[in-house]
């Protein structure tokens, strides 16, 4: 029995007549409708005719979520009367709404509205791109902009396009760029109608209520323990102040637990909610309370695609966890961030669904303002490789011709790239290989799709799946950062994870090729090799005989070591290790990164795990907080070289090392695996071009200061510079920067001949430079006569000038310039020496570059208080003509 009033309460049903009629015209429409409108619910059944409007359709919903679709499936068969079914349905109907996420499938041949997560419809996709007997496809909440929602509306576009003009397609969303999507599913015809549904707006308070002492801004995964302290303290709060139930979003299943444990004997009932939580939990969250108040901690997955009954209350921690990629390091991980503004706009309406609400905001007033206005795509900060993937096996390896919100940022698209030819997903012109294709059917990120693949004819199907299942969702902090003690936790545990676990290994054994029926752990005695893979050598715990299985652990770290190659590292420390990518990593409690303290529900494993002592590990999960020197190890498992090695053979090398390293050549051979040393030995005889590249390296890397400057030649420099600056061309530039750049150039006979940083500390600088003059040209020749070294002046001695300033300077004794009506000019005459007159004891006493107006002007005084100082020398009255000298007036006397 179709629910007729539940429906007719329903908002969206005025913006369904225009819905329709977009749809029978141009065939896309963009759907915008505030939360609890219906737009999740009502819309599908009406598109699919099963309200009683319209022809019978088939209705494809997307959501980005597993816990939405279930949610909006349940929702949908209880609007219709009836449960969501698997097909095998009476003759009332039962079973027309269904559900498929991935390892768990609730629809048959009878369903017309069928729920999927995103990813499930990028599999559907890739394997029947028509979509046949799908009328109409719905994606919902695209205001999230997931990377699997924008990939699955660019190959819907290329569908319709090219294959299938009839399919409809509607992009809904609560808050949404509605402009941009109309345009993208225009095309070239036009921006797509938009239809907007007007919601019933309760009046939601917003109380600011941020800590009272500042609290460190999150990083990587991790969250201040005094601002979720301050979160159950504001619930609490909440509670107080408020009637309803309480809605509290928190960015992770870490802080939710945490701050679970903090309301310990609230008078309500605590309930977490996320993609974790087992389906009773959600389901008891989504059906409403009888009678006792609750309090729902959540995160992100509570803010679309569903209600929570009950709710008037929300407290927002202002915290989001959001996938980012250090491609430099090759990390990605979930990292903590700010809520954007209109993600804090969504969770507060979520308190006015139902009634007039609150919500508690725990951050400034002031700094609402600074927050991001919205979250970043996906596609602009999350790791492609999967994306990647996806578009070589669609046909469009370049992605440039699929019909996206924003476009693939090059750099990451490119990393990508790399990851997968690496791994033989694509060919060199970036096109899916077959095994490639297989790769993608799998329905895992490529790098573990790879370590099912060649992991399992060493370590057998199961046990191969089975440790993939772990990495592609990562266990609980309570299980530790052992992953194959792990392992053993998962088998052993009865809690909600363990079920999904063995749930998706059985999934993954069966895509796997693992014949029906297959036992519960694979010895992993028979089968081949995986493809190219050398076979893995030893038992991490120790050797093992030829023929013999591996053990658990060895298992868990060659899988684990084949899906993160770069990942492998071997110890350098305490706790402390390297990666073959070249990121130092450290274990939890090692390092300057321990003062934040332990994750809650960590092992502690710096301080006394297995994986401290292990000479070699797989990392299988990490993260690089900001401004940390390494990574944090989150999860990773003991394996030794000859692994690491067999499962990274593209990163082992062994050749010729030549480099300036700790202020000296070094030259070697050394075997490495990436940025991991293996094994080194001294070159006796290097290859003289390495031995080139070394020294020139030193040279630009400490300076010109390597080389034995004397006083000619620095004189010669500063001469040489002079001339450049004066004159310009064909006069070289002997500035720092151009001497390092032009170095083969006035030094290449020295270098010819350096091995070592002693030999460049005997060059002598001077001899080489000159070779910069202009002698091709001749004119090297005038060098002495534009910048000379030294003046001679009336006196007859040849006095130095200095380069070393802005303009040229001549120090010389007053009396020695007797007689000289001009100060010299140097540069061909262009500038004039600014002359330093010295007293007779070598002090100055006057600067002049005009010496006609100092004999004029400037001598007098200078006479006046001179002349009763050093009474000995000659002090005439008229210095412009008389004799000059260096000595007294005694010996100018005595001739």
């Amino acid at each position: 029995m179709i629910r007729r009033d539940a429906l007719d309460q329903l908002p969206v049903r005025t913006a369904l007549p225009a819905l329709r009629a977009a749809l029978d015209g141009p065939g896309s429409a963009v759907l915008c409708a505030p939360p609890g409108t219906g737009k999740t619910t009502l819309v599908p059944l009406d598109l699919a005719g099963l309200t009683g409007d319209g022809p019978l359709r088939r209705v494809l919903v997307a959501e980005p979520r597993r816990m939405a679709a279930r949610a909006a499936a349940r929702r949908m068969a209880w609007l219709l009367g009836e449960e969501v079914g698997t097909g095998a349905a009476p003759a009332q109907g039962w079973g027309r709404v269904g559900y498929t996420v991935r390892g768990e499938r609730r629809a048959g041949p009878r369903t017309a509205v069928e729920v999927v997560t995103t990813g499930v419809l990028l599999q559907r996709l890739q394997r029947d791109p028509e979509l046949a007997g799908v009328d109409v496809v719905v994606l919902d909440e695209c205001h999230e902009r997931h990377l699997d929602a924008d990939t699955s509306a660019a190959f819907l576009l290329d569908v319709r396009e090219t294959l299938r003009p009839e399919l409809r397609l509607v992009a809904a969303s609560a808050t949404t760029d509605a402009e941009g999507w109309a345009r993208l599913l225009g095309g070239a015809e036009g921006a797509a109608p938009v239809v907007e549904a007007a919601g019933v707006s309760h009046p939601v308070e917003v109380v600011w209520a941020p800590p009272e002492r500042p609290v460190r801004p999150p990083h990587g995964t991790r969250v201040d323990p005094a601002l979720l302290t301050h979160v159950a303290r504001v619930v609490r709060r909440a509670l107080r102040e408020r009637t309803g139930d309480v809605l509290c979003f928190l960015p992770g299943v870490g802080e939710i637990g945490r701050v679970a444990g903090e309301l310990a004997g609230v008078d309500a009932e605590v309930l977490q909610v996320h993609g974790r939580a087992p389906a009773a939990v959600q389901d008891a969250v989504l059906a409403g309370g009888n009678g006792v108040r609750r309090v729902v901690l959540a995160t992100s997955v509570a803010e679309s695609s569903l209600t929570v009954p009950g709710v008037r209350v929300v407290v927002d921690s202002g915290l989001a966890r959001v996938p980012r990629t250090d491609h430099a390091r090759g990390l990605s991980a979930l990292t903590t961030v700010r809520a954007s503004r209109a993600a804090a706009r969504q969770r507060a309406g979520r308190a006015g669904r139902e009634a007039p609400g609150a919500v508690y905001r725990c951050w400034p007033e002031g700094e609402d303002g600074r927050l991001p206005a919205f979250p970043d795509p996906e596609i602009r900060v999350a790791d492609l490789t999967a994306f990647a993937l996806q578009a070589a096996c669609w046909g469009d390896p370049a992605a440039d011709g699929l019909a996206l919100l924003d476009a693939p940022p090059a750099g990451a698209l490119a990393a990508a790239r790399e990851v997968l030819t690496a791994i033989g997903a694509v060919d060199g012109d970036g096109r899916a290989t077959e095994r490639g294709v297989r790769m993608a059917r799998l329905g895992l990120h490529p790098r573990l799709a790879r370590a099912l693949l060649d992991g399992a004819p060493e370590a057998g199907v199961r046990r191969a799946a089975e440790v993939v299942a772990l990495l592609s969702e990562e266990p609980p902090r309570a299980y530790g950062d052992d992953l194959a003690a792990a392992w053993r936790t998962a088998r052993r545990g009865g809690d909600a994870y363990g079920a999904r676990w063995r749930q998706e290994a059985r999934r993954l054994a069966s895509a796997a090729g693992e014949p029906r029926g297959g036992s519960g752990v694979d010895t992993g005695a028979g089968g081949g090799r995986g493809v190219g893979q050398p076979r893995a050598g030893a038992d991490a715990g120790g050797g093992r005989g030829a023929g013999e299985p591996l053990s658990d652990d060895a298992v868990a770290g060659l899988v684990a070591a084949l899906a993160f190659p770069e990942r492998v590292a071997r110890a350098r420390g305490a706790g402390s290790y390297l990666m073959a990518s070249g990121t130092g990593a450290e274990l939890a409690g090692a390092g300057a990164q321990a003062g934040w303290g332990h994750r809650p529900g960590s092992s502690g494993a710096g301080d006394g795990s297995g994986l401290r002592d292990a000479p070699w590990l797989a990392v299988a999960v990490a993260d690089r907080p900001v401004a940390a020197a390494s990574a944090r190890v989150r999860l990773a498992v003991v394996i030794d070289e000859e692994t690491a090695r067999a499962a990274a053979p593209a990163l082992y090398a062994s050749g010729e090392e030549v480099r300036w390293s700790d202020g000296d050549v070094v030259a070697r051979r050394v075997t490495r695996l990436g940025a991991i040393e293996l094994a080194a030995r001294p070159l006796t005889a290097p290859d003289p071009g390495l031995l080139r590249e070394a020294v020139v390296s030193g040279l630009r890397r400490e300076g010109l200061g390597l080389l034995r400057w004397p006083a000619a030649a620095a004189s010669l420099r500063q001469r040489m510079a002079f001339v450049h600056r004066e004159l310009g061309a064909p006069w070289p530039d002997v500035s720092d920067a151009a001497l390092l750049e032009s170095v083969e150039e006035w030094l290449g006979v020295e270098l010819g001949r350096a091995r070592r940083r002693a030999d460049l500390e005997r060059i002598d600088a001077g001899q080489a430079l000159a070779r910069l003059l202009p002698w091709a040209s001749g004119d090297a020749v005038r060098f002495d006569e534009l910048a000379p070294e030294r003046i001679e002046v009336p006196s007859g001695s040849r006095v130095r000038v200095d380069y070393g300033g802005a303009q040229p300077v001549l120090a010389v004794k007053l009396q020695e310039l007797f007689g000289w009506q001009e100060s010299p000019r140097v540069a061909g005459g262009r500038v004039p020496v600014l002359v330093h007159l010295l007293s007779p004891a070598g002090r100055p006493a006057a600067v002049t570059a005009d010496l006609a107006s100092f004999w004029r002007d400037g001598y007098r005084s200078v006479r006046a208080e001179l002349r009763g100082r050093y009474p000995k020398h000659p002090w005439p009255e008229d210095p412009s003509a008389a004799e000059p000298t260096r000595h007294t007036s005694a010996r100018l006397k005595r001739g």
